[in-house]
């Protein structure tokens, strides 16, 4: 063999071998498969992102005890965003430089989300079941993104609606965070307000840390508001509902989105968050605690944790088991195309939070339903669906 002729030999292995190497999927070994999640374990959310955490590794755990998926354990990593941009930053660099996820899972926060899709999308990583249900959760390219839920804005808009007729309510308001999230809602209260045909009146915008809001409720007063939509992180929200009912706002109707929709909400030592309603886009877990997949849950859940599951919990295992459906029917061979390929053809009853999810290439968004409740008595109970 000349020189020449074995110098483009060995140019060509180690071409190909790059190549090879370059085809690999990131976050994707023979033995493992890695998830990430930027999620609020410690801020204003927390009650959103711990049990949602703890929902999914019920999941994975289960599955991996099983020998995982197609030989592969499920390795889910989460950073803690606190709610806090800058952390939130941190972790999703630390996700997809240092640890390679393959995949994003039930990351928590509008913007947190938004400003992760800068990295994310460059990479076609994918990223699933937010924990937000902002309509920019499937900005584009839409191509790596799926939601499970119906949007912020079409929750506030159906319950300003229902409200509206249910009462005789003639002016809307909203209190929100000044943040993506809280925008959608407002735009969501405005569209519901002009569809029932009454009057947008007044808004204020707050802090994450607030927790003084008699002056803004005595403004909303003033402007004669009896719907109140809000925007603002869980303790806020009863803070505010809390408020309301020592300065004898009776009159007012307080209505949360998904954000609010929460066990620890409904249950507020004496009845301070009675009478407050939450517009979401699944159905309680302790109202169906009967029924067998919510029983089976809840089972499984205390086995595993030793606690008693919040609605949250069962977002995260839901999320989690979609999640293992699409990753088996993946196949072997997983790629980004694949997983994503594989995402489009999910078409299930999910009986544990009460949603038919179906996706496809033009759809990814599992669900559009939203349901009204109201806390009455200590626990949610569900008193409009659309």
């Amino acid at each position: 063999m000349n020189k020449s002729f074995k110098r483009l030999a060995i140019a060509t292995v180690i071409s190909a071998t790059a190549t090879f190497g370059w085809a690999e999927t990131q976050g994707v070994t023979d033995d493992e498969i890695i998830i990430g999640s930027v999620n609020d374990l410690s801020g204003i959310f927390a009650a959103v992102g711990v049990p949602a955490t703890k929902g999914a590794n019920v999941v994975f755990d289960r599955v991996n005890e099983a020998g995982g998926v197609h030989g592969r354990k499920i390795r889910y990593v989460v950073e803690d965003n606190g709610y806090q941009m800058p952390r939130a930053m941190q972790g999703y660099n630390k996700l997809l430089n240092r640890d390679k996820v393959f995949a994003m899972l039930q990351s928590l926060g509008t913007p947190m989300n938004i400003a992760g899709f800068k990295l994310l999308d460059p990479k076609g990583i994918p990223n699933v079941a937010p924990l937000t249900a902002a309509r920019q959760m499937l900005q584009e390219p839409v191509r790596n993104k799926f939601t499970s839920f119906s949007t912020y804005y079409d929750q506030a808009r159906v319950g300003v609606k229902y409200l509206s007729g249910e009462f005789g309510s003639q002016t809307v308001c909203t209190m929100y965070l000044p943040t993506d999230f809280g925008e959608e809602i407002l735009e969501g209260s405005k569209a519901g307000a002009e569809e029932a045909g009454i009057t947008f009146g007044s808004e204020t915008t707050h802090k994450p840390d607030e927790t003084d809001f008699v002056g803004s409720l005595s403004k909303l007063k003033e402007e004669g508001c009896d719907i109140v939509t809000m925007a603002l992180g869980v303790r806020q929200a009863i803070t505010v509902v809390g408020t309301a009912k020592k300065m004898g706002l009776t009159d007012m109707k307080f209505l949360g989105t998904s954000a609010s929709f929460l066990t620890v909400v409904a249950q507020v030592p004496g009845g301070v968050t009675d009478g407050f309603y939450a517009a979401a886009s699944w159905q309680d877990l302790w109202a169906r605690a009967d029924e067998p997949a919510p029983a089976a849950f809840i089972e499984e859940y205390k086995a595993a944790t030793g606690d008693d599951p919040v609605g949250f919990a069962m977002l995260g295992y839901s999320a989690a088991e979609m999640m293992v459906k699409a990753l088996e029917a993946a196949g072997p061979d997983l790629t980004q195309d694949s997983f994503i390929q594989a995402m489009e053809t999910l078409d299930y009853q999910d009986e544990l939070i009460g949603n038919h999810m179906t996706f496809g290439p033009d759809d990814h968004q599992g669900a559009d339903s939203v349901y009204v409740n109201v806390v009455e008595n200590g626990a949610w109970k569900l008193v409009y669906e659309e």
